[in-house]
């Protein structure tokens, strides 16, 4: 894992005398009042012959120390958030490595006293990681000298702080991975592979199942997804298993289901008009999701387990791939009949669901989640946003609202959405030979509700329909769609993965 870590580093002293980094990235709304005296009065020599300091990232020299000015713009509106340091970490952060830096430090010496920036050491430490990223096939071609930095520090942070946030950064860095590589790379094989590297001697068992037989067996809905790929084997599907279990006692048990779509061609029903390019991203879901378990598996939390079961497969094209009308008989008993074939990210996750549901029946207090890049609606009811969709008992505990407050923390936000009655009745069967439709034939982006009906299918086919509010033993359940979320700028071809959902789930659950 070649990601830049954070190490502590001191603090300011009046002179640079001691300091040890090869540049200082300084973030703020105001440079007006810094604790170095040498360092104010250069800025303010700066500022008369340059107009740019303050208003735009800035470079200059002070005592043969490399020195960036990164203005964050106003933080003091409503609509103002931590995503401003973000932001302006990953413009200094490019700065100072086209500089030549490979050791920066960054210096917050003005914090906001508003809570929303409580984290804001933090978070401009992950928004230069996410500039410095560099996909794994680059690495892989150029060598790793693409990323010249190796570490960052992070003055007058404590070392709870680093342990924290280089934990996060390790997990979204493997989940840039996943999501962000080329499909035969990252074909499901290849993607299983990564994630026994990932988690080798770590606190994380992995179990891969690889055999079609079992697969077509114990989840017929993605065996249904793959049935196209079986004639390439290199495009065989993987059901990647991953547990965490903490030292002691057992207070929590977060289990996810991630879609993991090496490449969807829609199937069938084929994207066409270019919508293909960038489908090499739609294993976002799962993506992150190894992400969160690599961040858990080097933070080790106490009082939380942590069940994931990935589901890894690529949508083809071809003489053997399902079709609308057909009707598939899920692990949970429930026939399904196909409304488009490129809706299938449901279907991927529907049976891992089912069996993740009945392994929650026997865990301490559990919570389930499905993490998927599965609508368009979402990206285009959200924008740059996850959708959080929830049951009833998710909603009493106020599951989703708590991870989103923690995300807008931690730049990284998310909406939290509803499930209604008419999300059910959009998938009510329209015959006797079938118990629930599994979409439209339209796009999702153009359907009513089109990010929340997916998640009452999800209940349906998981059997998490009877487990709500009113049953015996109710299951908090979660709907993530990161589809407008998982990349930056929404450039699903090439915009940068940005692991969505990591960092909040682990401000949640594991600080």
């Amino acid at each position: 894992m070649a990601y830049p870590q954070a190490i502590a580093a001191q603090s300011l002293s009046a002179s640079f005398d001691s300091f040890s980094h090869d540049a200082l990235i300084i973030i703020s709304d105001d440079f007006s009042q810094l604790a170095n005296n040498s360092l104010s009065d250069a800025i303010e020599s700066h500022a008369k012959v340059d107009s740019r300091i303050g208003k735009q990232v800035t470079f200059l020299v002070v005592d043969n120390v490399r020195v960036v000015l990164a203005p964050t713009g106003p933080l003091n509106r409503d609509y103002d958030d931590v995503r401003r340091y973000f932001d302006a970490a990953k413009l200094a952060i490019n700065e100072a490595k086209a500089a030549g830096s490979v050791n920066p430090a960054i210096y917050l010496p003005k914090l906001h006293t508003d809570a929303r920036y409580q984290h804001a050491l933090e978070v401009a430490y992950l928004g230069a990681c996410q500039a410095l990223w560099q996909p794994l096939e680059a690495r892989e071609y150029h060598g790793e000298s693409i990323e010249p930095i190796t570490q960052i520090g992070l003055i007058d942070a404590n070392e709870q702080t680093v342990k924290a946030v280089n934990a996060i950064a390790a997990g979204q860095y493997a989940a840039r991975d996943l999501c962000g590589t080329e499909p035969e790379r990252m074909a499901p094989p290849r993607f299983a592979d990564y994630c026994v590297e990932l988690f080798k001697g770590s606190k994380v068992a992995v179990d891969v199942i690889d055999d079609i037989n079992t697969i077509d067996k114990n989840y017929p809905m993605l065996s249904t997804v793959a049935r196209a790929s079986y004639a390439v084997e290199r495009h065989h599907p993987r059901v990647v298993k991953l547990e965490y279990v903490p030292e002691g006692e057992v207070t929590r048990t977060l289990m996810f289901v991630g879609k993991g779509l090496v490449y969807d061609t829609g199937g069938a029903d084929l994207k066409v008009g270019g919508y293909m390019a960038g489908m090499s991203r739609d294993k976002g879901g799962a993506a992150s999701v190894a992400g969160f378990m690599k961040a858990v598996a080097d933070y080790q939390p106490k009082g939380v387990k942590v069940i994931s079961y990935l589901a890894v497969v690529r949508n083809s094209i071809g003489s053997d791939c399902f079709v609308p009308d057909e009707i598939i008989t899920s692990r949970e008993g429930v026939r399904v009949r196909i409304g488009n074939t490129d809706a299938e990210g449901r279907l991927a996750m529907g049976d891992l669901l089912s069996e993740m549901k009945d392994v929650a029946k026997g865990e301490v207090n559990p919570t389930l989640f499905t993490v998927a890049t599965l609508t368009g609606h979402a990206a285009r009811a959200m924008g740059p946003y996850g959708a959080y969709v929830e049951n009833g008992p998710a909603r009493s505990a106020n599951t989703s609202r708590q991870i989103a407050d923690c995300g807008d923390l931690w730049a990284d936000a998310a909406e939290v959405s509803r499930s209604r009655r008419e999300d059910y009745d959009f998938i009510k069967p329209r015959t006797l030979a079938d118990d629930v439709l599994s979409s439209n034939n339209a796009a999702s982006a153009v359907t009513a509700r089109g990010h929340q009906f997916p998640m009452a299918f999800l209940a349906v086919v998981g059997g998490l329909d009877k487990h709500g509010n009113d049953s015996e033993q109710p299951l908090p359940y979660v709907h993530m769609d990161i589809a407008g979320s998982g990349v930056e700028g929404g450039d699903w071809q090439h915009g940068k993965p940005t692991a969505a959902s990591v960092t909040s789930l682990f401000a949640r659950y594991c600080m």
